[in-house]
């Protein structure tokens, strides 16, 4: 059994945190532009909403319910926050920047908070508290690089 020093745990149960934090809110809004759910728009609406061409909405869609699932589970960590950071530049660059940086005016304030929180969690996974710890090893990186040996 592992064991982990008191640092190692409030990192792990900060980025757990920041995790579900993100994971909950790409969850729900990717779950609402893709299917309808939560009282959101679904694909069409969205794309129509956003002047998007369908492709890109179903993109857009697509990564925040994926990079939502990825976070809050922990699989795929980096790669859903890789998936989630240009949907975010472009919530900041294309919709929300003329409006400034205050969410009162519809700036780009919560936008660029999700960029940093998936930054965040690009440059150091998942952490320890995460459910890829039960899938088999070649899922997980972590556990299935070779160990080097000493010469």
């Amino acid at each position: 059994m592992e064991t982990r020093n008191n640092d190692q745990v409030r990192i792990g149960l900060a980025l757990l945190a920041i995790r579900i934090a993100g994971g909950t809110v790409f969850f729900y809004h990717g779950s609402g532009k893709l299917f309808g759910l939560f009282g959101g728009s679904g694909l069409a609406a969205f794309g129509q909403m956003a002047h998007l061409p369908p492709a890109v909405a179903f993109l857009v869609a697509l990564a925040e319910f994926c990079g939502g699932v990825s976070l809050l589970t922990g699989v795929l960590t980096r790669l859903g926050a890789a998936a989630i950071m240009p949907v975010m530049l472009g919530a900041i660059f294309l919709v929300h920047g003329k409006n400034g940086f205050s969410l009162q005016q519809q700036g780009y304030e919560y936008a660029f908070t999700l960029l940093l929180m998936a930054v965040a969690l690009l440059m150091t996974g998942a952490g320890p508290y995460s459910l890829i710890r039960f899938l088999p090893d070649k899922f997980n990186p972590a556990r299935s690089m070779p160990v080097a040996k000493a010469d």
